[in-house]
């Protein structure tokens, strides 16, 4: 398999049992949307952009995940103060759910510390050491220079 595929294949074993446990508890929740909640839970209403810095995502992600959680019924948009911004409020629906969030993200957390224990490098960090890497110097211009010979 190829980086790429590891990783969705990594990523589809996780976020699929994660979905199970919501489900099990009778959310209409996806894991995707845990960093948009968490921002709002720990900051209250606010912009994509402010969403985005927050969580370290993308602001086409957040917006994307936004328009889907609004789809859902668990956030409301309103203009912020110019015609660019929509500021994000959680829905009561979702301030409902937040106690169960809560539940699964540490079981969530823990079951994650287990599997960092059983392995010979915990993938939590070797996750962040790749983050910052990436973020020093983003994959893109590794790959040019890969391309046009440039080994330096």
């Amino acid at each position: 398999m190829t980086l790429g595929t590891s990783l969705r294949h990594l990523l589809g074993l996780l976020d699929g049992d994660v979905q199970r446990a919501y489900e099990a508890a009778g959310l209409d929740y996806r894991p995707r949307f845990t960093p948009v909640v968490r921002a709002l839970v720990g900051l209250g209403p606010q912009s994509i952009r402010a969403i985005a810095v927050h969580s370290g995502l993308t602001h086409s992600a957040v917006s994307q995940t936004v328009a889907a959680m609004a789809k859902a019924g668990l956030v409301t948009c309103a203009a912020g103060r110019d015609e660019r911004e929509r500021i994000v409020t959680a829905a009561p629906r979702l301030i409902g759910m937040v106690p169960v969030l809560e539940r699964i993200w540490a079981a969530t957390n823990a079951a994650a510390a287990d599997l960092d224990g059983e392995l010979a490098y915990p993938l939590s960090g070797i996750v962040a050491e790749a983050i910052a890497a990436l973020e020093a110097t983003p994959f893109g211009e590794r790959l040019a220079k890969k391309q046009t010979g440039d080994a330096c």
